[in-house]
């Protein structure tokens, strides 16, 4: 049961995502109502079974500071979905800067990319374009909520309408 629950603020704002144990809980304690059920899937006592969460809403509303994505190695990984942006590869990948360093690029959401070692060394110390290289897709800073639809698994769809 290593499923995960779409948390909604009472508002219906995306707060995060929890476990199904986590969220049975509250649901059983009445801090939260069920809004979406995984479907077909149950959580079973000795006496009795319970439809198990996959969207759950607070019954208070929690006053949360702003959420944004914390510019790491993984999450660049994670943004750029494991593989390389200039020849897709998903093996021996590093971190490259779109405008290099030396250069006055910045350690930014927008200038770093994941690259496998071949291509970021076949781009050295010039920008894609110096070096003839086409990025599949330019570098973005993500939203929280990107980032909690990755987490999704097998609810993607059932997050989706509160997600979008």
């Amino acid at each position: 049961m290593d499923s995960r629950v779409l948390v909604l603020n009472q508002d219906f704002s995306p707060l995060m995502v929890c476990s199904v144990e986590r969220a049975f809980v509250l649901v059983y304690l009445n801090k939260s109502e069920m809004i979406r059920t995984a479907n077909g899937h149950q959580l079973r006592s000795i006496s009795r079974s319970f439809p198990m969460p996959s969207v759950i809403r607070l019954n208070r509303y929690v006053h949360a500071p702003y959420k944004g994505v914390t510019l790491t190695r993984q999450n660049i990984f994670k943004r750029d979905n494991f593989e390389c942006v200039y020849c897709g590869t998903r093996r021996e990948l590093t971190l490259d800067h779109v405008m290099p360093t030396s250069r006055g690029g910045s350690h930014s959401w927008t200038n770093l990319v994941t690259a496998c070692k071949r291509c970021n060394t076949r781009k050295g110390d010039y920008t894609p374009e110096e070096a003839e290289m086409v990025m599949r897709h330019n570098p973005f800073k993500p939203s929280y909520t990107l980032f909690l639809r990755d987490l999704s698994g097998m609810n993607q769809r059932e997050w989706d309408e509160f997600l979008a």
